[in-house]
């Protein structure tokens, strides 16, 4: 008998990627058994061509953004990933070569991060591509990192570079050149989860999250659930060799540097005797980690201090969908 156009594509292209508990994506839902002694964290994200990813950009590319970003909430959390739910919308006039590159990206970073597809859906739509992931991951109990648990005194780190993000958009959209080696789009494209170093902060940190919208506005999202202040400083923010140079010639670019999403680098509170320990981490898990400010006792709100010690004004503090 043959399979309905749906089950064939689903058959052909991501049978191949499924789990154990996924039941050959034969039934109407998965099947899972969280290991023994763990609890579940789940989160999901959606993506928009036009939105989130460029309408020309590899659809290999495409998929592996939309896992990484999952898997950096995860991070975040402390969480070890353990699989996902996918939700693919089409327009009919997608050819199957779309479908091949993007089941071989999500093959590929399967592969690196150990988890696998449990199952989801397919549909067409009139619209853009539209793609939605449900990731699902594990801690021990009461061990999750939280955005709630900064306090008054706790020092201000954030892993990797800042800005490369937002700064490779505007180069994969022609706004600038500067990126010879293709370093700032290339990070636009396909995010860093930090996951061993999420990991390591359980016990570590105080608090975490991830910066998606803007180092400011998350920064202000931590401190709202914490409920106190934080005071930034921006000579601090660390930069890849790439990111400073293109500031070296546009030193007005700081404030999108500071306000622009796509970094999907952990932000975390630590008290001040931690440091030590964080170094460690860092060089254990191949990233590294820096100290760009502090929280403050007060109203939950962000300073970002200049280079001589006085308040900037930002035009906005991140990313909003709407």
């Amino acid at each position: 008998m043959t399979l309905p156009p749906e089950f064939a594509l689903i058959a052909q292209h991501f049978r191949p990627l499924a789990g154990p508990g996924a039941l050959d994506l034969s039934d109407d839902a998965a099947l899972l058994t969280p290991p023994p002694g763990r609890e579940l964290v789940l989160a999901a994200d959606a993506m928009v061509a036009g939105v989130h990813f460029l309408p020309d950009d590899s659809p290999g590319n495409i998929a592996r953004k939309l896992l990484r970003t999952n898997l950096s909430d995860l991070a975040a959390m402390g969480a070890q990933p353990l699989g996902y739910l996918l939700t693919v919308s089409l327009p009919r006039e997608t050819p199957p070569d779309w479908l091949q590159g993007f089941a071989a990206g999500l093959a590929a970073d399967q592969h690196e991060f150990g988890l696998r597809v449990l199952g989801g859906d397919t549909t067409s739509t009139a619209g853009p591509v539209s793609l939605s992931l449900t990731i699902i991951g594990h801690v021990a109990p009461g061990t999750a990192l939280r955005r709630n648990g900064a306090r008054a005194g706790d020092e201000l780190w954030v892993s990797g570079t800042v800005g490369d993000g937002t700064l490779g958009l505007s180069v994969a959209l022609g706004e600038r050149a500067g990126d010879a080696a293709g370093h700032l789009a290339d990070r636009y494209r396909i995010p860093r989860p930090r996951m061993a170093l999420g990991q390591g902060l359980v016990g570590l940190a105080h608090a975490a999250m991830d910066v998606s919208d803007g180092l400011v506005q998350d920064l202000g999202h931590l401190c709202r659930a914490s409920g106190c202040g934080a005071v930034l400083e921006a000579v601090l923010v660390p930069l890849s060799p790439a990111a400073a140079a293109v500031l070296a010639a546009e030193p007005a670019l700081l404030r999108r540097v500071l306000t622009g999403g796509d970094d999907y680098e952990l932000l975390f509170a630590a008290p001040p005797g931690a440091a030590a320990g964080i170094a460690a981490l860092a060089a254990a898990t191949g990233t590294t980690a820096t100290r760009i400010g502090r929280f403050v006792a007060g109203d939950p709100l962000v300073t970002v201090l200049d280079g001589q010690g006085a308040p900037m004004t930002l035009s906005q503090e991140g990313w909003s969908h709407f």
